[in-house]
């Protein structure tokens, strides 16, 4: 034993190196029945395979120019990084984009711009924008609801978000008087931290299920009893990032925790079926809606991707017939979300935002609804320039959810479904979580919520309207081809928004139904003056 350990005693550093690479070398050739690279190309042919493992980043950092990257460019992720740390998100020199490629955007402004009388609401607050319209005021639900920010967080699940990017994402909404939207994972604590709630049940009822997995009216009136900062109900029908496809959580997944907020055992594989069991076509669909809302007295909504139509023409038809049915409906572009799917799913099934709407806001004008409906959207939408073009097009409010991650310290590394996520946002890793500060990124998403409304006041105001409910068809163009041509909205389109009811920012500042702590900032006068330091 001692002439062995003399004899490792004797071996140099570099010929412990040349020892460790032949192993490697011995075992690539003669164990290895998985890759034929290592097999063929032994020891070197590791390198393949950690040079296609750090691609991302190093096409993210290295090899991409600033307008390359998708779903969101180094430009993009710039705004939003230098908005919520209350930087400067300016850009020198002019554009860099290419204004000539299809689809691309341009808004009208005015020739003499919006000009504030005394006493408007944005000269004590410049971040005031509520939403123009009131959840469920047309259905005469008995807890309506104004949202009190135009942008708001998407449905992002406790479980696909960490513990810790949940109570920021819900921190820094209370801050900024929006809402956030729970996903169907449940309402965890991290929900519960001051913020408005819009609970969402998918087709799994987590949170709401009684012990068969089925939906449960009475656990659903039970959690809203006992939590009144839910201020609406959302039913997911489908979302962007895999419409018409449901999902499993394996029981490897399943913590104590999320057992308890789900409502679902341990040790056992969840499935989310693509359909909803509570009902089977439109009408009792409709017939549901009314019935949690009578039983809540909140607001009802649907959310779903836009594909096929005839399903769309009956609900409305429905809606129009009965003056029944939902309160507001988020409308997700199919080009992808936050939800981890198949590439055929996220490149290829449902629309993308701006078709979607397009075709489904048609339907609601011919069936006079747009009036009653608080209309959502969210796909790329939690840019300014983006969210002109939303609500030139109809929509009352945009909610967000990759945007709102960018502001919590997402840096776009695409593994989300890994639980790997090297930010800490996307994973249930305690040790990658660790490094999340809850308190300053709920400070980030206070700062990038107000810094977008600001942004988003100062563009309406340059197009000579007071709110962006006021904006038309009219009032962005579009490219149409690379012909050296644009359009309207109105005429790429083929339709003309409806007018939405408007009395000024005054009178929404006034609004009893005002959601957020809006109200109560206003009577304490302890509104945020605190503006962006440039």
């Amino acid at each position: 034993m001692d002439a062995i350990l003399d004899f490792l005693g004797q071996i140099t550093w570099w010929q412990w190196i040349i020892i460790f690479v032949l192993l490697i070398a011995i075992k690539d050739v003669f164990f290895n029945k998985e890759h034929t690279i290592k097999h063929n190309f032994p020891v070197v042919g590791h390198f393949r395979y950690i040079l296609e493992s750090i691609g991302p980043e190093l096409r993210q950092y290295i090899v991409a120019n600033n307008r390359e990257e998708l779903p969101f460019d180094r430009i993009e992720r710039g705004w939003v990084y230098a908005s919520a740390k209350n930087q400067n998100n300016y850009e020198g020199f002019g554009t860099d984009r290419d204004i000539f490629e299809t689809n691309y955007i341009f808004i009208n402004n005015a020739m003499i711009p919006y000009r504030m009388p005394e006493n408007h609401p944005n000269i004590e607050d410049p971040y005031f924008l509520p939403c123009a319209k009131v959840m469920g005021k047309h259905n005469k639900r008995r807890k309506p609801y104004r949202p009190a920010s135009v942008i708001n967080v998407s449905a992002m699940s406790f479980g696909s978000l960490s513990a810790k990017a949940i109570e920021s994402l819900n921190r820094g909404v209370k801050k900024a008087y929006a809402y956030h939207n729970t996903g169907e994972g449940g309402l965890s604590p991290y929900h519960k931290k001051g913020g408005d709630i819009i609970y969402q049940i998918g087709t799994g009822y987590f949170g709401v299920r009684d012990k068969e997995g089925n939906f449960s009216l009475k656990e659903l009136k039970k959690l809203v009893d006992k939590n009144p900062c839910i201020k609406a109900i959302e039913i997911k029908l489908s979302q962007g990032a895999k419409p018409g496809k449901g999902g499993v959580l394996p029981a490897s997944k399943i913590t104590k925790e999320i057992a308890q907020i789900r409502k679902v055992p341990l040790n056992k594989d969840v499935v989310s079926p693509p359909y909803h069991t509570a009902f089977s076509n439109i009408d009792e669909m409709v017939d549901l809606i009314e019935a949690i809302a009578e039983e809540t007295g909140l607001p009802v909504g649907i959310k779903a991707a836009i594909g096929k139509m005839d399903q769309w023409v009956e609900l409305a038809t429905i809606m129009e017939a009965k003056d029944c049915g939902p309160d507001f409906i988020t409308v997700d572009g199919g080009e992808g979300g936050t939800g981890a799917a198949p590439p055929s799913f996220a490149d290829h099934v449902a629309l993308p935002f701006m078709y979607g709407f397009r075709d489904l806001y048609k339907i609601l004008k011919n069936h006079n609804l747009t009036e009653r409906l608080v209309l959502i959207g969210a796909g790329r939408l939690g840019f300014p320039s983006s969210a002109t073009m939303a609500f030139a097009m109809g929509v009352d409010c945009i909610n967000v959810g990759r945007e709102a991650m960018l502001s919590i310290g997402c840096i776009q590394a695409q593994a989300c479904h890994t639980n790997r996520c090297p930010t800490g946002v996307a994973t249930q890793s305690k040790w990658l979580q660790a490094g999340i500060n809850v308190k300053d990124k709920a400070t980030r998403v206070n700062f990038y919520f107000k810094n977008f409304r600001k942004e988003f006041i100062e563009l309406t105001h340059a197009s000579g309207y007071e709110h962006p409910c006021q904006y038309t068809m009219d009032d962005v163009d579009i490219n149409l081809s690379d012909q050296d041509f644009t359009k309207s909205l109105a005429d790429s389109y083929e339709y003309h928004k409806v007018e939405v009811p408007f009395e000024g920012m005054k009178a929404l500042q006034d609004c009893p139904d005002l959601g957020g702590s809006y109200r109560e900032m206003i009577k304490e006068k302890k509104i945020d003056k605190n503006t962006i330091r440039y």
